[in-house]
């Protein structure tokens, strides 16, 4: 099939939005599944996890083919939930266009900002479908306006529906002047009731003036009052919307049956191909400063993008890759520059979300799943051994929440070490290390349901049942000052000893991570050391120094130093590397950081008061209030974390389960010196009962 008739897209949304929903119905009528699955009654072909159908969520973006009028579509379902952010983001890079949907009744809600901020972040063209149109509350033009004042999203309709709430018949095809009703299965032609066409003239006139700003030949019609011909609005439309400069949007009802056929069509009218999408462009590996680009043919040199990885019980580790040039076989060999491996490809897959099919050859624009990878991990490049580049890796938000896990035994200590490794390769924000002071393994995640679920498949997937603490802050540590470390590491052993010494300034780097500045003159120091003194300093940014927690925003800059030419060694350089960090550190008044969260809370108006009084009482700051539906607000702001455990049952109490909220990380901040001093004097005391 040709490559102008391929779309990749992604289903992104809130949560509960009717992501999956709605994909389900895509594949229903495309002939891919032959019986509707439901999200509530857990049979939906996209949530196969055993987690997502017992809570009728999405945890893990599932791939899966279908065919609609001679177009190829792959479509990513993608989570709603805020904890798993990083299935969005990892998704988000790999699509070339992707449909919002939003609810009828809530409109723009706070994971939909999220969701469209991580899309504008990789220049994604997008078409909205505002669902749930025949739920009672359901409002097309306030879910635009909506679109259009808080995401900037510069939303058109390309629709108006036919009646609203339970009233909701069909809708009108403002570009082709038809009007169709959804009656079961199918879709039907019908004649435009008299009172909508005044709608749909006015609707149509306001897109073609918007469409007039970006294109000449509208412009030239809209002057002349001319009419313009369906042909050449989606033209226009689909050009406009390629470039990011509009939101076409269309309504339905996915539940129900109704919309969908549109929104196919919408999908291969107004998203684009891999070849719309053009070359992509990857680092030189050896000058970060210089570009290579790929074209979407099977000419150019191979290169692709590892976007998932998946522990399949029967089939062993699948790396997910987007093939973005090149062709690629069973048996090849290809490069990993960023491990510097080879790796062979052994089985290809093309996925029907948890059926496969074996193919022999994949090529540019497709999404296909890898058996047998060694070394390859999510936001790595693979590509042609002779022509090595390195694309745009993904984007990894920090960890906020903690757990301490232990084995219920001393004989599963290996299998729990072994499965937390499995879940940690699949899933690049789940984290885990080992507190050598308590003995104790930690796990960090994006939040409470996030780790729920990681023990949840540790249970069920590695029959290992662990012993789960307390959930408990991921704090980091940091510097505010600027100090001169200066350590001589001797050692005498009887035989060959250790001789190292480095002289390091430490400074603050403020939002900018690690930074390491080699600036020895003269070759004090030779030059085969300098890795390992690097080395030495970022395990001990891993280990933490003044608690434990990883450090972050640090610049080092090594001065000076010596070495002795028969016993310095890497090890003698990494060793003294450590201790001269460690201890510069430490003068360099070190500060805890704390993860600040975005909060939005949706509350009838009655318990405002309650619901604002208590954020201030948790140090949360308030930004922005407004209307949300008639009788409700949204209160928008900052809240810490620390304040946040046990939040739900709290609001629940206080608004008599009214209200709901939803929070994500926004960043690291700094602690004030009471909070933190408390925060310390409390790892210490565990730390003491520990031991």
């Amino acid at each position: 099939m040709s490559l102008s008739k391929l779309r990749n897209i992604g289903i992104a949304a809130h949560i509960d939005a009717g992501k999956t929903t709605c994909t389900e119905r895509m594949l229903f009528f495309t002939g891919t599944t032959r019986k509707l699955g439901e999200v509530h009654d857990g049979q939906a072909t996209m949530d196969f996890m055993k987690q997502e159908q017992e809570r009728g969520i999405t945890i893990a973006s599932a791939a899966i083919s279908c065919i609609w009028n001679g177009h190829d579509i792959n479509i990513i379902d993608t989570p709603g939930h805020v904890d798993f952010t990083v299935e969005v983001e990892r998704s988000l890079r790999v699509i070339d266009g992707m449909v919002a949907l939003f609810c009828a009744v809530s409109g723009v809600e706070p994971q939909s900002e999220t969701v469209w901020n991580q899309a504008d972040r990789y220049k994604v063209p997008r078409i909205a479908f505002v669902n749930k149109m025949d739920r009672l509350g359901a409002d097309f033009g306030e879910a635009i306006a909506q679109m259009d004042k808080y995401l900037d999203a510069n939303p058109v309709a390309f629709q108006v529906p036919i009646g609203i709430e339970e009233d909701f018949l069909g809708v009108i095809d403002i570009v082709e002047r038809k009007a169709y009703h959804f009656v079961e299965f199918e879709r039907k032609e019908v004649d435009m009731p008299a009172d909508y066409r005044e709608k749909c003239e006015t609707a149509r006139a306001h897109l073609v003036e918007k469409l007039a700003d970006f294109d000449d030949e509208i412009m030239e019609y809209f002057l002349a009052e001319k009419d313009v011909s369906a042909e050449l609005i989606k033209k226009a439309a689909r050009d406009a919307t390629l470039k990011l400069l509009i939101t076409p949007v269309f309504c339905g009802s996915a539940y129900k049956n109704k919309g969908m056929h549109q929104l196919l069509d919408a999908v291969i009218d107004y998203l684009p191909s891999p070849i719309d999408k053009g070359a992509t462009f990857g680092a030189d590996i050896d000058d970060a400063e210089k570009n290579h680009a790929r074209h979407p043919s099977k000419n150019d040199p191979f290169c692709a993008l590892v976007f998932k990885l998946i522990h399949d019980p029967y089939v062993g580790q699948q790396t997910f890759i987007r093939i973005y040039s090149g062709e690629l076989k069973s048996g090849m060999q290809v490069l990993n520059p960023g491990k510097d491996k080879n790796e062979r490809i052994g089985r290809i897959l093309k996925i029907h979300a948890k059926d496969r099919e074996d193919i022999e050859s994949a090529g540019p624009g497709d999404i296909v799943a890898l058996i047998g990878m060694k070394f390859s991990k999510t936001g790595d490049t693979l590509c042609d051994i002779q022509n090595p580049l390195i694309l745009e890796s993904i984007f990894i938000p920090p960890t906020v929440i903690e757990l301490k896990v232990t084995p219920p035994s001393k004989r599963e200590e290996e299998k729990l070490g072994a499965a937390l490794r499995k879940l940690s390769m699949e899933d690049p924000s789940f984290n885990v290390r080992y507190d050598d002071e308590t003995n104790e393994t930690i796990i960090s995640g994006m939040g409470e349901l996030h780790l729920e679920i990681i023990i949840d498949r540790l249970k069920h997937e590695f029959d290992v049942e662990a012993i789960v603490g307390e959930p408990s802050v991921a704090f980091r540590e940091t510097i505010t000052a600027e100090v001169e470390s200066n350590y001589r590491h001797v050692k005498q052993t009887g035989g060959k000893g250790q001789f190292a010494h480095t002289v390091m300034r430490v400074e603050p780097n403020d939002g900018k991570g690690f930074e390491f500045v080699d600036h020895i003159k003269g070759g004090v120091i030779p030059a085969e050391f300098i890795p390992s003194i690097e080395k030495g300093i970022k395990s001990a940014l891993e280990e933490g120094i003044l608690a434990g927690f990883p450090v972050v925003d640090v610049r080092v800059v090594l001065l000076d130093g010596n070495f002795h030419p028969v016993d310095s060694s890497d090890m003698a350089f990494r060793t003294c590397a450590a201790i001269c960090f460690k201890e510069g550190f430490m003068k360099a008044k070190p500060i805890l950081l704390e993860p600040l969260m975005k909060i939005e809370v949706n509350t009838p108006d009655d318990y405002i008061g309650d619901v604002v009084g208590d954020l201030n009482k948790r140090r949360g700051r308030i930004e922005s209030m407004r209307r949300y539906r008639k009788g409700s607000q949204k209160v928008n702001g900052f809240v810490p974390l620390m304040e946040m455990f046990g939040y739900a049952t709290q609001l629940r109490n206080i608004s008599s389960g009214r209200a709901n909220y939803s929070m994500e990380f926004f960043k690291y901040v700094p602690l004030s010196k009471d909070v933190q001093e408390r925060v310390l004097k409390d790892l210490q005391e565990k730390k003491k009962t520990k031991k």
